[in-house]
């Protein structure tokens, strides 16, 4: 598989009253045709400012984009002008967002906001785009599809509402979804019915994923890649499988450790990492994670770990060994 999309040394930073927020520092990853790359970490890690900032919806002032490229189909995103960024976005690349109640126009009808895409960048007709939408709307599972394009966004349930976003994200068949946190506000049940219906979509409709979420039990089953995320840095990177069967870094043994088992008779307390996330008004010149590490060495504090390869398609960003407590 060739790459679709490559990110390289991205950074963003923030303008603050309490001074300059370095959000993002210096993350590459690629995302090839077809492929399902999952990244994950803690709320503020920098996962959701990575993905906006490669789409532009930073909004400036406060934020910026200082260093880095987004190369799809061999040109920058980065550097684009505003009308071919507009024309990439949606139609090429979409977005599901985190609450859909924030990302619908609560004054027009569903069938209005769904059809909108596709007058754009298809050039339909009303009808046309109408028609394309009862379509979208029964694909996602949406029951009397063609009724309730008259209805607003608020006569849908949650759960509803995040089938609807996806269908307005999938209208003008992009190459690339990104779906960032879809299903946290609902329901574990919920949850599992939209993730089958994304896998089923995926596998219908042949676009590659980026999925956001700080859930590695959703990552698991959905996921052929991992980046795991921490303090604005990628510190980990592996196939899905390997990351589960070897996790390298001791941040990516916590989150782990932290999720419950249903394989194990002993009912063990769940792990939890120690400490609380970095603030980031100063860009780190030592490892990110060293305040909260319990393999921490004196090496850490002084020198911020590039990834290493430990392994096929494994790279970790550490210092130590945990499974030897050495250093690399």
């Amino acid at each position: 598989m060739t790459d679709l999309l490559t990110v390289a040394g991205l950074e963003t930073q923030f303008r603050t009253r309490e001074g300059l927020v370095h959000a993002v520092n210096g993350v590459s990853f690629n995302l090839k045709e077809g492929e399902t790359l999952g990244i994950v970490g803690e709320s503020g890690c920098g996962k959701s400012v990575t993905v906006m900032s490669m789409l532009r919806l930073i909004p400036s002032p406060p934020g910026k984009v200082v260093a880095g490229q987004a190369i799809y189909q061999g040109k920058d995103l980065l550097k684009m002008s505003d009308e071919e960024i507009r024309h990439i976005r949606g139609a090429q690349i979409s977005m599901v967002f985190q609450d859909p109640m924030t990302s619908f126009n609560p004054v027009l009808t569903i069938g209005r906001q769904l059809a909108e895409p596709l007058e754009i960048h298809n050039g339909l007709s009303l009808q046309q785009a109408y028609d394309r939408a009862v379509q979208m709307l029964e694909m996602v599972g949406i029951p009397r599809a063609k009724e309730r394009l008259n209805d607003y966004p608020h006569q849908f349930s949650g759960g509803m509402r995040q089938r609807v976003m996806i269908a307005m994200a999938l209208i003008c068949s992009p190459q690339i979804l990104i779906a960032d946190e879809p299903t946290t506000a609902l329901d574990v049940t919920i949850q599992a019915q939209i993730v089958e219906l994304v896998k089923r979509l995926r596998d219908e409709l042949g676009m590659a994923i980026i999925w956001i979420t700080h859930d590695l039990g959703i990552i698991a089953g959905l996921a052929d890649r991992v980046s795991v995320m921490y303090g604005g840095y990628i510190i980990e990177e592996a196939l899905v499988k390997e990351l589960y069967a070897n996790p390298t870094h001791p941040y990516t043994l916590g989150l782990l450790n932290s999720l419950p088992r249903m394989d194990e008779t002993d009912h063990r307390r769940l792990y939890s990492i120690d400490g609380l996330p970095p603030v980031l008004l100063e860009k780190p010149n030592y490892c990110p994670f060293a305040p909260r590490c319990a393999y921490a060495v004196e090496h850490c504090w002084h020198e911020n770990p590039s990834l290493i390869p430990v392994g096929p398609g494994h790279t970790v960003a550490c210092w130590v060994d945990p499974a030897t407590g050495r250093e690399r």
